[in-house]
């Protein structure tokens, strides 16, 4: 009689933004503006969001944002002079769609409104 061992099934898919526990990223587009994207994170971080922040200075704003949408982040927060002067942020998700720029607070009080009520047509709501 043979012997049947453990077996595991890889499943390659995609979470819910609902399900997905760091769905924000910092990214800023040079490191000039790297100061004002850990502000940017500090905030997130003190309204109890997890975000996560891409430093590297050996990447360009593309490979950023490709590390980003294949590391599964919903949300790409980009940072330049522009939103530096502006204490703006421009939001992009994982799809590519742009949303444009936002001031912080106003993206913060989305986000929390987002994660207390669990909608599954967040991307629309948004």
């Amino acid at each position: 009689m043979p012997s049947v061992g453990p077996a595991t099934i890889q499943l390659d898919f995609q979470l819910p933004i609902r399900f997905n526990l760091t769905f924000v990223i910092v990214v800023p587009v040079g490191p000039m503006y790297d100061e004002y994207a850990q502000k940017v994170r500090q905030q997130f971080h003190d309204a109890k969001l997890m975000v996560d922040i891409d430093l590297d200075p050996g990447c360009t704003l593309n490979k950023k944002t490709r590390n980003a949408q294949l590391a599964q982040y919903n949300f790409i927060l980009v940072v330049s002079e522009k939103e530096k002067t502006g204490s703006t942020i421009n939001i992009c998700m994982r799809d590519n769609k742009v949303h444009g720029e936002h001031t912080v607070s106003e993206t913060i009080a989305w986000l929390q409104q987002f994660q207390q009520s669990r909608s599954k047509q967040a991307k629309e709501e948004f």
